[in-house]
């Protein structure tokens, strides 16, 4: 078997946690699909969903919903803290009793679609054509994706964008965010040349995604043509450099030690760089600068593409309501479902034809998002990620704080990744 699923069965059996696993997915009534989702049209179903986060404990609004439309179907949820959920997969994974829909996390999907845990939804896009991948973000089904298989449907998006005051900006020179990587660097020396304890941009050196998705933007290739790690490509390196100048030339603190609210508010950070869940803190935290700051898509080198992340839906593959879990996750991608869900969490809906709404496309920072979506890849669908960017972080660490030469440290790093990858 895989050495991931062979990894899962050992942590859940060694924890002693076979018995303490949750819902099952064989909570049904003269459901007769034994394992493939089959049975009568009408047969009495209950599924069981497993949402991750505080916003899960909302999902039973949508839940019930459905069954109102749906009403053989009986839908139970338990709404899981995200620190708790990757543990009880793998407990479902190892006992082949879990739920029937899963909410992943877009980094979670190699590692359990590598175990065999998540169903391919491909033979279900016919008959439930909300499912089909041509209704999201590119980026969002690459998320979703294991080889060939779509074992996991978009439901809600998030990507980075550069967040700027736009008052401070114009006093330095800009009349608009900037466009380019010597311009993003040029607006943050300038901003930074204000004074003591002022700052041009903050880049948050623990922030795992921003030295690849800088490295994209430089045009680098992770992976060699064989499949092994290529982070000491010239174009990384130079990346890397870029980011590391941010810190060495004083526009980017190397130690934040501030809240990141209001150091915006009061200028001492005009510039950051983060995801759209910033919008609604800085409007109810920092009312006072309205009107004085903005979005704007990432500054362009060779490109501008930005990390995609966000959550997907699966069907857990030793669910015996595979048919039934297919409806519900293909009302739950529904353009009209995910605007209700972003009206009660504010995330962003995956499905396009959403973003044509009024609320999403008359709106000036959504608009960005909505842009920058079109700009945006998910990390490497491969399990060793999440370690692969841990190593990153720690080596970046050493360049940062220490000048360290970047080529070095990211040979290094590159050999770790390969052994991670044997």
């Amino acid at each position: 078997m895989k050495k991931t699923f062979a990894m899962i069965t050992t942590v859940a059996l060694g924890a002693g946690l076979l018995a303490g696993c949750g819902a099952n997915g064989n909570n049904t009534e003269g459901n007769t699909g034994a394992g493939n989702g089959g049975g009568k049209e009408n047969e009495k179903v209950t599924l069981s969903v497993w949402g991750m986060g505080e916003e899960a404990k909302t999902l039973p609004k949508l839940a019930e919903q459905f069954t109102k439309e749906n009403p053989n179907i009986t839908i139970n949820v338990q709404a899981l803290p995200w620190n708790q959920g990757h543990e009880k997969l793998l407990t479902a994974i190892a006992s082949k009793k879990g739920p029937d829909v899963i909410q992943m996390g877009t980094s979670w999907i190699p590692e359990f679609a590598d175990a065999e845990a998540l169903a391919d939804l491909t033979p279900y896009v016919e008959k439930y054509p909300e499912l089909n991948p041509d209704n999201f973000y590119e980026g969002a089904v690459a998320a979703g994706k294991a080889g060939d298989k779509y074992v996991s449907s978009p439901w809600y998006v998030e990507t980075r964008v550069l967040y700027y005051r736009t008052d401070l900006l114009k006093e330095v020179g800009y009349e608009a965010a900037p466009k380019t990587w010597e311009e993003l660097s040029d607006a943050a020396q300038k901003l930074a040349a204000r004074g003591d304890g002022k700052y041009g941009i903050s880049i948050d050196p623990k922030e795992q995604s921003l030295g690849f998705m800088f490295s994209r933007q430089n045009g680098a290739e992770w992976f060699t043509a064989e499949g092994q790690p290529n982070f000491s490509d010239p174009k990384f390196v130079e990346a890397v450099e870029y980011i590391n100048s941010f810190y060495q030339n004083g526009s980017a603190p190397k130690d934040l030690g501030l809240d990141i609210i209001p150091a915006f508010k009061e200028g001492i950070l005009p510039m950051f760089i983060s995801g759209p869940w910033m919008i609604k803190l800085i409007q109810d935290q920092a009312p006072e600068i309205d009107g004085k700051w903005a979005m704007a898509v990432l500054p362009k080198k060779e490109n501008n593409i930005s990390l995609l992340g966000g959550s997907n839906l699966s069907i857990f593959e030793y669910s015996k309501n595979k048919d039934a879990a297919a409806k519900f996750i293909a009302f739950m991608s529904k353009p009209e479902t995910q605007l209700q869900w972003m009206e009660t969490t504010s995330s962003l809906p995956a499905a396009t034809a959403a973003w044509e709404d009024d609320k999403l496309k008359n709106d000036v920072n959504y608009k960005v998002i909505g842009e920058q979506l079109n700009a945006a890849q998910p990390m490497p669908v491969i399990t060793e990620w999440a370690q692969i960017s841990e190593s990153y972080v720690k080596h970046f660490e050493v360049i940062y704080r220490n000048n360290a030469d970047v080529k070095k440290e990211l040979e290094s790093f590159n050999n770790d990744a390969i052994k991670l990858m044997k």
